[in-house]
């Protein structure tokens, strides 16, 4: 097992690894810059050092990062999410310091991180995929004769990147023509790289994603699968494990097909491959994710297994302990995002000082967080400063559960989206299970909040703490 662990990262993620270490023996490092000194997993971490002033470069910083991990003499870097976890040049260079970076090969993340080519890899090992361009378009006439063969409406994508970003929607001809232009300028503004790809665009579709963990022997497993159907510009919002759509038969033929795949790829390490599913549960591939993802926790509630833990045991070469049959699903678990935003102003960062802070807890919630009372919101980074998890045996139980834990949970300096989920764990349709990735666009009356609880709601209030704390 490694001795020390340099954690590349900041916010509640840095705050999970360092805990994970920590339960298996490993000394931690973080680093931070200027305006982060007092952060959270700044505290928790063993040695803390800061590294830049910038606050958009200290996480991006990849020779300084090493370097560190160098002069303190850790044997391992853990890069997170976001910021350089899925950078094949920082986990080579990693590699060529002689420090493990926990994640996959680099080879492997730059294979995977080129949607054209990731796309054309998965179909040849079995995956099914959308109908679309084999490889990168030539030009906007080698897109129309395309869209004529598979039919509109047609979806034309950045092959790099993510986060919504150089993707359109076109229903004809005329608006492939007019989109093409803005897709690849918007594409090469945002990753210096305008390559488009086209594929079918499946209407009101579900976003469907399966977990994969695999170790360096060649052993991989999948873990089930979640529904991230909820968003808000291609951005998750609420998360949940196993997804209401697929049977438990269609679960293990989907699962057996990516684990198949992940093996045939070369794949260690935690990773998730994307589809988006039609209301009959066909899935078709979209992307691999070659790191840890956020919403990782309700596939541990359901699973029991730790993936972070397993990340550092994996990349320390441990062999995997499970095999496929080992793995059980255990009722359902829910995640929240909860995020600075004003979701009734198009979800616009809300930055600030936290003024009070209060955590629910209870039987069957988690929460994973780096916020506290002081703790300020910056424009520098993701607008996510907590997670909140639950879980129940059952779907109904666990919305409730939910429900009860996010009016107990108080922030206040800022705005967040806790009363625009306590209204969508609320509403019927989310309830029975009907939600695809148009959902907010589809229920409006979601944004139908009150912005602050005023007298009459204490009585509330009091309640929904009494639950969370008794597990109702």
């Amino acid at each position: 097992m490694f001795k020390k662990l340099l954690v590349a990262n900041r916010g509640e993620i840095a705050c999970r690894i360092i805990r994970a270490a920590k339960e298996l023996g490993i000394q931690t490092v973080a680093i931070f810059n200027e305006i982060e000194s007092t952060a959270r997993h700044v505290k928790m971490a063993d040695e803390a050092y800061m590294i830049g002033v910038d606050p958009l470069d200290t996480y991006l910083n990849k020779q300084r990062i090493i370097d560190l991990a160098l002069e303190v003499g850790a044997d391992a870097i853990h890069p997170g999410y976001g910021f350089l976890a899925e950078n094949a040049e920082f986990a080579k260079m990693c590699e060529e310091a002689g420090i493990t970076f926990v994640g996959p090969s680099w080879q492997v993340i730059e294979l995977m991180g080129d949607k054209a080519r990731s796309k054309e890899v998965m179909k040849k090992a079995g995956v099914p995929v959308v109908p679309g361009s084999d490889g990168i378009l030539k030009d906007v006439e080698e897109a129309k004769a395309l869209a004529r063969e598979i039919g509109y409406p047609v979806l034309l994508k950045a092959t790099a990147g993510g986060g919504g970003r150089g993707i359109r929607i076109c229903r004809n001809e005329e608006e492939l023509v007019k989109n093409y232009e803005s897709a690849y300028n918007e594409a090469q503004k945002a990753f210096g790289c305008g390559d488009l790809l086209l594929e079918k665009f499946i209407e009101n579709p579900k976003h469907i994603e399966f977990q994969v963990l695999g170790d360096k022997y060649g052993n991989v497993i999948h873990l089930g699968e979640r529904d991230c159907s909820i968003q808000r510009r291609n951005q998750k919002l609420v998360e949940i494990a196993p997804s209401l759509l697929l049977t438990p038969e269609k679960r293990e033929y989907y699962g057996n097909i990516v684990a198949k795949a992940a093996r045939e790829i070369g794949y260690y390490n935690a990773g998730t491959m994307e589809f988006i599913a039609d209301q009959e549960g066909n899935l078709y591939f979209i992307e691999m994710n070659t790191r840890v993802q956020v919403e990782h926790p309700v596939t541990e509630m359901v699973t029991g297994i730790d993936i972070v833990k397993w990340q550092l045991r994996i990349a320390a070469g441990e062999k995997l302990k499970y095999k496929q049959e080992d793995v059980n699903f255990k009722g359902y678990s829910i995640e929240c995002r909860i995020n600075a935003e004003d979701p009734r102003n198009n979800f616009a960062p809300s930055v600030g000082m936290i003024e009070r802070y209060y955590v629910p807890g209870g039987f069957g919630i988690r929460v994973e967080h780096a916020a506290a009372r002081g703790f300020e919101v910056t424009p520098y980074y993701d607008s996510m400063i907590a997670k909140l998890i639950v879980w129940a045996p059952e779907w109904e139980i666990a919305v409730d559960r939910m429900k009860a834990a996010l009016e107990t949970y108080e922030i206040t300096g800022v705005k967040t989206t806790i009363p625009l989920l306590i209204e969508i764990m609320k509403e019927p349709d989310f309830r029975a299970g009907k939600f695809t990735t148009k959902y907010l666009e589809e229920h409006p009356q979601v944004f139908d909040y009150k912005e602050h609880r005023d007298k009459e709601d204490f009585v509330a209030f009091l309640s929904a703490v009494i639950a969370s704390y008794h597990g109702l």
